[in-house]
């Protein structure tokens, strides 16, 4: 080989090594693909879609009520890299008490409007469970609440297992769409009057 050779195919192996050390980067610290593995979110994401998950911006805005995040199960250990992580919609943030009536969610004593639920979902007359959500934790559920294991179930989940924010439902193409966080009208903030 020649050095001319042997140049060009440095430049190629740089520039390989540079383009895998920019997409770990991104997707270390930026936003990660996630695909949609349960059916606990339908209609809003249905199994087998694929979205872009913030991972960037939640170290300076913190989540919110109506956020879509993607965290690691409860039960997971920090070494099982296998677990599928969970996606669910942010209910309560800390300061808050989440209690299910009737089928209706309430957080600090005012019924959520959620639009976005899947139709159909059954009400149980008999509910009524209350929680607090402390400092550092979130209390998700899916919009699918009758196919969902959520902190109904596991309690609220410590925001350090969150992954990040799903911002983007980018595959299939067909199905392309900025996830917008809806806004709960009427409903305060923890430990406003």
């Amino acid at each position: 080989m020649n050095r001319g050779s042997l140049g060009c195919l440095f430049e190629i192996v740089e520039t390989l090594v540079l383009t895998v050390v920019i997409f770990l980067v991104i997707q270390t610290f930026v936003a990660q693909p996630y695909r949609v593995e349960q059916q606990s979110m339908q209609h809003t994401l249905e199994q087998g879609q694929y979205v872009l998950v913030d991972k960037l911006t939640p170290h300076w805005d913190s989540y919110s009520r109506g956020d879509i995040v993607v965290f690691r199960p409860p039960d997971a250990d920090e070494e099982d890299a296998d677990e599928v992580p969970f996606i669910k919609r942010v209910i309560g943030t800390a300061g808050d008490t989440v209690e299910i009536r009737a089928g209706r969610v309430y957080v600090n004593d005012e019924v959520l409007e959620e639009g976005y639920l899947y139709e159909d979902q059954p009400t149980d007359a008999g509910d009524r469970d209350l929680f607090e959500v402390g400092e550092g934790t979130l209390f998700v559920m899916g919009d699918h609440r009758a196919n969902s294991t959520d902190s109904r179930f596991f309690g609220p989940i410590d925001v350090t297992d969150v992954v990040g924010r799903a911002v983007v439902r980018y595959w299939p193409i067909s199905a392309f769409t900025i996830l917008q966080t809806p806004r709960y009208e009427g409903v305060p903030l923890a430990g406003a009057p």
